[in-house]
């Protein structure tokens, strides 16, 4: 089972073979098949002797794979999708047959030297220090629990609270919930956007803002796109000594457009943020990048020791697994670091901008159709609009209809309690022309 044998060479060219099919024309999204179907179609495969390499690669690439619905489809345009180049995803398995493990520069210092060239990349975007830095993760959800399990234990001092707004990502409640901490939360505007003056009020009225020890802001809200203002909640943050973390999980890509640029002014000021590469940095599930101004605080209170993990310390080296809660983890960092590599940091500029090309054509289409109302003008990718007279299940039955027919997969969302059509544009092939379709099929 662990040598490359003669079966392990045919494995590999089948192996090949389905990446390279799959590249060559990605499927469309699918109505995914019951429990029940796919117990049919797939029967038992964990046998005392198992099925054999080639069976079990043609119940993967003819049942299995197409059961999902592809996150790198260009008809992907519901929750948050993503768009891998070829790149990274080619390199991705590169990554795992090196069988990295860069926990430690000991272990893998050639594959942290790239991530912290990236890294350095995306603090650059952001405006940080030259001295900043963190590492990879798996997901936003994790950068936002470690950023925050940071802020805690380095500067709480013994306070328990997080300013937070009405809008913002799940994880953060979770994270909370799980650190031991509560929320403040601060009213989002009309636009969805948390502002300095509302978070001012909100501690006022709160009248126990002792308690508070850190603010969180969004730079593109994963139900709206919206980004709040981080430059009026970064004065607010220094006013009253509150760590500043900002979640940019989604919309921290746009930090490279220069047309979007100006909607993160104040990003500078923070004192941790993430960004997901996994979504609009185009790089393959999963990865998200943890930055900090101040590394070594959350150095501090990371690290782990134990007898085993001491003796493989060096004395100018970086270790990752000093930044955030895990241990154990995969070089996640450098698809997204050879992506960037092979293609130059200004594809990235021009494929986010055509992105963002797009969404405004789309919004026009929406402030154009008598049947239609725009919730609010985009900040980023994430068009919010009512279809007049319709209720839930009108639009739950136009999103059925559109991934049924293969056309474009979208879902309905809610806003201020209301049901309301959302559309993502994320991949630069997700056309205005898709989003006309999807518009033509709300009769």
């Amino acid at each position: 089972m662990f040598d490359f044998d003669r079966d392990a060479e045919l494995l590999a060219e089948q192996c090949f073979d389905f990446i390279r099919n799959r590249l060559r024309k990605r499927p469309d999204p699918v109505t995914p098949p019951t429990a029940a179907e796919l117990t049919r179609k797939v029967g038992i495969t964990i046998t005392p002797n198992g099925i054999g390499s080639t069976r079990a690669l043609e119940l993967f690439a003819d049942v299995l794979a197409p059961a999902a619905i592809p996150l790198d489809s260009p008809k992907h345009a519901a929750l948050i999708p993503g768009a891998p180049t070829v790149a990274a995803i080619l390199f991705d398995a590169c990554v795992s047959a090196a069988s990295l493990v860069p926990e430690a520069w000991i272990e893998a210092a050639g594959a942290i030297h790239a991530e912290n060239e990236t890294l350095s990349w995306i603090a650059s975007l952001a405006g940080l220090p030259k001295t900043s830095g963190g590492c990879f993760i798996n997901g936003g959800t994790a950068g936002n629990l470690s950023a925050l399990v940071t802020a805690r234990d380095a500067h709480a001092n013994g306070r328990r609270r997080v300013a937070c707004s009405s809008e913002a990502h799940s994880s953060i409640a979770k994270s909370l919930h799980i650190i031991g901490c509560d929320p403040l939360v601060v009213p989002a505007d009309e636009h969805g956007r948390m502002t300095g003056a509302a978070l001012r009020t909100a501690l006022a009225v709160d009248g126990d803002t002792a308690t508070v020890f850190a603010v969180v802001a969004s730079a593109g809200a994963t139900n709206t796109g919206a980004i709040d203002d981080l430059a009026s909640i970064a004065d607010v943050a220094d006013e009253c000594d509150l760590w500043f973390h900002v979640d940019a999980a989604y919309g921290g890509a746009a930090l490279c457009a220069p047309s979007a640029r100006n909607r993160f002014n104040g990003i500078e000021r923070v004192d941790s943020f993430i960004v997901d590469p996994h979504k609009w940095l185009f790089g393959p599930l999963d990865c998200c990048a943890l930055l900090y101004r101040e590394p070594q605080r959350a150095f501090a209170v990371h690290r782990q020791s134990a007898s085993y993990l001491d003796t493989m310390r060096v004395a100018d080296g970086f270790d990752p697994t000093d930044y955030a809660i895990h241990l154990t983890r995969r070089a996640r960092g450098l698809p997204l670091w050879f992506s960037l590599a092979t293609h130059g940091t200004d594809a990235y500029r021009d494929a986010v901008e055509a992105v963002l090309d797009n969404v405004r054509a789309a919004a026009a289409i929406v402030r154009a159709d008598p049947k239609l109302d725009l919730i609010m003008e985009p900040d980023l990718s994430v068009l919010l609009f009512r279809r007049r007279g319709w209720e839930e299940a009108e639009y739950l039955a136009w999103s059925a209809r559109l991934l049924a027919s293969g056309t474009v997969f979208v879902l309905p969302s809610k806003w201020r309690g209301e049901t309301v059509g959302r559309f993502v544009f994320l991949h630069p092939q997700t056309s205005v022309e898709m989003f006309q379709q999807a518009i033509d099929a709300l009769v």
